[in-house]
């Protein structure tokens, strides 16, 4: 057919019949190479929404709309900028946005669009489209996938990914561009660099997946093993530990305060002094041992090779001594940090995994409750005494929650006629089956645990709502704990407050605080006492004389009373210089304008040794006890008169 063309048509024909298998192969490699990019970024894409639904904890609530806890938000905040993931967004299933990676620790706004497609149109796959970025806040090629993230067979939401391409499109557009051009020469040039094309880019997606295997394995900001690897390896250690043989022992380590730190120094300092805390406690490790990080600042250690439990405390130690050297962080920040350390040993405090590690983490507890920088090995006996304060502190916080406090009133006479001047708000705890808790005791632990704040609040705002319908002439005391001072709220308006919702005049109100609260920061807590006293209420300093250094305090803050503690009650007429040393603390009170009241009044010989000292306030047995509100001195008063009127 091409003979019966004139010459100069049979050559274009040769030429364009030529041209078409070539611009076949044009074609096909350009559709490989848009195919290549798609495939890569669908299965990146299934691989991150199986990262995020394996590793980042409780996703869960995440999808449901709950915002990130801070272990979840490091996870989260860990992808950006990891195999080349610049920007998503989870969806749930309905298809609301619930989180964005440029603002994890906030809800998105009002009224964000949803997404684009149903949930339930993903569930064969993710749909995924490379696309042409500005090259400004968008790299030149990127992939847009919308990947279902499943639990089990269940799905919980939708994650939109946003993933630079660049390079990988840069390598296939060079390598195929190249393919091509060999193809022109030789169709086998073209067969043998598509080999080592394909080898290349298994290559790449063998290193991008050994990458997600990290990640899943390991946690991002440390490098050391995550919570469920480090799980994993001890079960598998427990598994092959033999009677007889070396042991293991698990250690967890929590650093002292560093939620404080990290809100003084803000969250980067504390990023950095966590990956220098763990390289620390990395270097001295043996051969085989274990380091992995459990979540926010608590490690955990997988000793092996355990023959006594001195192996675990020298560990135990080397660890304390080689976290406290002062850390170097960038700006110049230099912070001294100290950890605590808990362990348990295999076959002595139990060979499962989970006892391992619930055991490890009580006996962490206890070495905190004993201060920083120490260890402790799990006890049973100590562990049951933890066991209980942890219960008992759960059962006052729902006390706390549901009301079941009580306030009684001791009360507080004049010692010259034994008239009745006000009473003293004293918190009761009936517990459901301890019965009275002592206030020794529960006041204790609620400094301890921090629920002193709530406690002294209910306390104070309680005892001004009642005392407000006691007769004018009456005062009630209520004791101001030192760590209602410290806790970063503004005692001098809860004082107000309370004022103001019962309608109690200031002048009624008396705050005893100890000479405790002035060993701290003085200058601020004489600042606010002087504020208290402002308001029109008085301050009387509680305990007087049993303290460190109680004259210092007299002249540095005017005190409206001073309250002998009851350890010197006791001894009067006893003891000779007891009793001096009582009519000298009356003496000088009363030289600087205080009047001076004694607790603990229990006999009429210490009754009257302290008339005749010139105190001015008694209270004690011996003139009355604590009541509740329903009983007090001056309603039992009334009702006589009552019943003799009638």
């Amino acid at each position: 057919m091409l003979k019966r063309l004139p010459r100069p048509f049979r050559l274009v024909a040769w030429l364009g019949l030529g041209l078409l298998p070539l611009a076949g192969v044009f074609l096909s490699i350009d559709r490989l190479a848009e195919s290549h990019l798609t495939q890569d970024a669908q299965r990146s894409a299934l691989s991150w929404a199986r990262h995020v639904a394996t590793n980042v904890p409780d996703i869960d609530l995440v999808f449901l709309g709950d915002l990130p806890s801070p272990a979840a938000q490091n996870q989260l905040t860990g992808l950006r900028g990891m195999a080349g993931l610049f920007h998503y967004r989870l969806f749930d299933p309905t298809g609301k946005l619930v989180l964005v990676s440029d603002s994890i620790g906030t809800p998105p706004p009002a009224g964000t669009p949803a997404l684009a497609v149903p949930a339930s149109a993903l569930a064969r796959g993710p749909q995924v489209v490379v696309r042409q970025g500005n090259g400004k806040d968008q790299p030149s090629v990127f992939s847009q996938a919308l990947v279902p993230v499943m639990h089990g067979r269940e799905l919980i939401g939708v994650m939109e990914l946003q993933v630079d391409q660049t390079d990988r499109a840069a390598v296939t557009a060079s390598s195929f561009g190249l393919a091509a051009a060999v193809t022109s020469l030789a169709l086998g040039c073209v067969l043998s660099l598509g080999g080592w094309l394909w080898r290349r880019r298994a290559a790449q997606q063998q290193a991008a997946e050994e990458r997600m295997h990290y990640l899943a394995r390991h946690d991002t900001l440390t490098g050391t093993l995550n919570r469920s690897t480090f799980h994993q390896a001890l079960a598998q250690a427990c598994a092959k530990t033999r009677p007889g043989g070396p042991g293991l022992a698990v250690l967890q380590v929590d650093i002292d305060q560093f939620k404080e730190l990290n809100n003084t120094h803000g969250h980067d300092a504390g990023d950095e002094l966590l990956r220098a805390v763990s390289q620390r406690l990395a270097a001295v490790l043996r051969s085989g041992d274990v380091l992995a990080r459990l979540g926010a600042d608590r490690f955990a250690v997988l000793q092996g090779g355990v023959m006594a439990s001195s192996d675990v405390t020298h560990l135990a130690q080397r660890m304390l001594d080689a976290v406290q050297p002062a850390y170097r962080l960038s700006g110049g920040v230099e912070l001294g940090v100290t950890v605590c350390v808990g362990a348990a040993l295999y076959g002595t405090d139990g060979n499962a995994p989970e006892v391992l590690s619930q055991r490890a983490e009580q006996a962490l507890l206890r070495a905190k409750d004993q201060g920083h920088a120490g260890y402790s090995l799990f006890d049973a006996a100590l562990d049951h005494a933890l066991q209980d304060r942890r219960m008992l502190t759960n059962d006052l916080r729902q006390a706390l929650a549901q009301g079941s406090l009580q306030l009684h009133y001791q009360p507080l006479f004049n010692a010259k006629d034994r008239g009745l001047q006000g009473y003293e708000a004293l918190a009761r705890w009936p517990h459901p089956t301890r019965g009275f808790v002592p206030p020794s005791d529960f006041i204790a632990l609620a400094e301890q645990s921090g629920l002193i704040g709530e406690l002294g609040r209910w306390v104070l705002h309680t005892a001004c709502r009642e005392a407000a319908g006691w007769p004018e002439a009456l005062t009630v005391a209520v004791n101001l704990s030192p760590a209602q001072f410290k806790l970063g709220g503004d005692v001098v308006a809860e004082v107000q407050a309370a004022l103001a919702a019962s309608g109690l005049p200031a002048s009624r109100l008396e705050l005893e605080i100890t000479e405790s609260l002035l060993m701290g920061d003085t200058e601020e807590v004489l600042r606010a006492l002087k504020s208290l006293q402002g308001l029109g209420t008085r301050i009387a300093m509680d305990d007087f004389g049993t303290g460190y250094s109680s004259l210092s305090y007299l002249w540095r803050f005017p005190f409206d009373k001073l309250k002998i503690d009851r350890a010197f009650t006791q001894r009067l007429g006893r003891d000779g210089k007891v009793d001096l040393i009582v009519r000298s603390i009356i003496s000088l009170a009363h030289s600087l304008a205080m009047r001076v009241n004694a607790e603990g009044v229990e006999t009429e010989a210490q009754y009257e040794a302290l008339r005749r000292h010139g105190c001015d306030e008694l209270q004690g047995f011996l003139l009355g006890r604590p009541q509740p509100p329903d009983r007090l001195a001056h309603l039992e008063s009334h009702r006589e008169h009552e019943t003799a009127v009638a």
